[in-house]
């Protein structure tokens, strides 16, 4: 059965996954990769060629689960499924420990030292999280939500932006409470249907 990879490639990717969310790519060493998947180094480069293939099929893996959770948030309107997504990642004392913030986020700041391909795909990532937000706000202007003119593109670059907020700022020492009062704040700014959308 030559040519079959003779191992689980979910559990690995989801172990590499965890080791470029810790580490980052730039500061994860293949000797970290090897021991987290267990695979030899042969193993690794014939399955993945180099660290920078497992790095891009890892962050398309972790891709795939938070745009599931962003979309698998609902609500009977577009701002509160908008709502009900924030605070969907909020911190979760009961689910188990992961690595600090976001991958995505992590990897498009580490852009120097990504290749062409891992940058492509730290970008395609982050595309994807904002065409999950626009995706609410053409709802929102369906449903009679916002404008026909709102600038939903804005829009979804700003509430991505709090999302990360959401992510990270716990590690900075930022309480529950106040990511909630940041939530709040953030949907205050729902541009209100009868005030001009744009300056």
């Amino acid at each position: 059965m030559s040519g079959k990879a003779q191992f689980d490639e979910r559990a690995v990717i989801a172990a590499a996954v965890t080791v470029f969310w810790r580490h980052g790519y730039a500061a994860a060493s293949i000797s970290d990769l090897t021991e987290a998947t267990g695979l030899s180094r042969s193993s690794l480069y014939q399955r993945f060629h180099d660290k920078d293939g497992l790095f891009v099929e890892a962050l398309q893996a972790y891709a795939e689960r938070v745009l599931q959770r962003m979309d698998a948030a609902q609500a009977d309107t577009a701002r509160g499924r908008l709502e009900a997504l924030l605070r969907a990642f909020l911190p979760n004392t009961a689910a188990p420990q992961r690595p600090a913030g976001c991958l995505i986020a992590r990897s498009c700041a580490e852009a120097v030292d990504l290749s062409e391909a891992g940058l492509a795909a730290a970008r395609a990532s982050a595309e994807r999280q904002r065409d999950s937000l626009v995706g609410i706000f053409r709802r929102g202007i369906e449903q009679g939500e916002l404008a026909p003119d709102a600038d939903i593109d804005a829009l979804a670059w700003h509430y991505l932006g709090v999302l990360q907020a959401i992510v990270n700022f716990p590690y900075a020492g930022v309480e529950d409470d106040m990511l909630n009062r940041m939530i709040e704040v953030a949907m205050s700014t729902w541009p209100a249907i009868d005030r001009p959308i744009r300056s």
